[in-house]
């Protein structure tokens, strides 16, 4: 009878070192960590109308990287050597950096050009201005060739990605899944169903919140980012869970106890 006893003994022991081991295990198990879950996994083809993309606009204190082709090389040059180098924070389109080069857009709005002079910019395009400038170098040059972009659209990533830092993005045209990859992805804790995007909206923030999980995010009038905009990936309960020392600490006593009654009930002789 005993013997039966300590045997029963033993085997409750041993499955509450196994419901503990399981929890402790369960604990970690990412969930939600699959991309447009509500695609069909089938040969079936899925269309989805992609969000309408706003061209930005210019704003004082950006970087603009403006070059004047002619057919002149010497005029050429001199048109284009007047870019500065300005101090720039985070990652260049590239590599890591600290400068890019460019027109600093003024606090009234203005870039002041080699000859050509000041340009107001500020609420324009880039399109836009780029005719602007190409209408004016006309007076001096016989078919110009003008190109204008932003040196300095930078999107910040925060939060559970493999890289987060402020990322000085190669073109405006920035969706954000760009924004995602050039963080390196979301790391395995990344809330994929509650991404948080900062905006910046006429003096004031605005936050959306996203859902990577269903596709419909390609149709989100946020899913083309703006030049400024902050992304920031939440941890999940996973990453919470094994955060927590102490949880984690009260488990591993409670194994580490049921461990050393096993061991002691099995060294008992009747």
């Amino acid at each position: 009878m005993c013997e039966r006893s300590i045997s029963d003994l033993k085997g409750l022991l041993f499955v509450l070192s196994g419901v503990i081991t399981l929890l402790v295990t369960s604990c970690s198990a990412p969930k939600n960590i699959t991309y447009f879950k509500d695609v069909p996994d089938t040969i079936r083809q899925k269309e989805i109308q992609l969000a309408t993309y706003a061209t930005p606009l210019i704003q004082a204190d950006d970087i603009l990287q403006i070059t004047i082709q002619t057919l002149d090389p010497a005029a050429t040059a001199m048109l284009n050597q007047a870019g500065a180098s300005i101090p720039v924070a985070g990652n260049t389109a590239a590599a890591p950096g600290t400068t890019v080069s460019g027109y600093l857009v003024d606090k009234d709005g203005y870039v002041v050009l080699p000859l050509i002079g000041k340009i107001m910019v500020v609420g324009k395009t880039t399109d836009s201005v780029r005719e602007e400038i190409k209408t004016a170098a006309a007076n001096y040059y016989k078919d110009p060739v003008v190109n204008v972009r932003f040196a300095n659209f930078k999107i910040t990533v925060l939060g559970e990605v493999n890289k987060p830092s402020t990322y000085v993005m190669p073109n405006e045209k920035v969706t954000l899944l760009d924004a995602l990859g050039a963080a390196g992805d979301l790391t395995i804790y990344g809330k994929r169903e509650n991404i948080l995007l900062i905006r910046d909206n006429n003096g004031k923030k605005e936050f959306v919140r996203l859902n990577l999980n269903e596709s419909n995010i390609f149709s989100s009038p946020y899913f083309f980012l703006h030049q400024g905009d902050v992304v920031y990936v939440e941890p999940n309960k996973s990453k919470v869970s094994s955060t927590d020392l102490a949880q984690v600490k009260r488990i591993s006593i409670m194994a580490s106890v049921l461990s050393l009654l096993i061991v002691v009930v099995s060294r008992i002789n009747f």
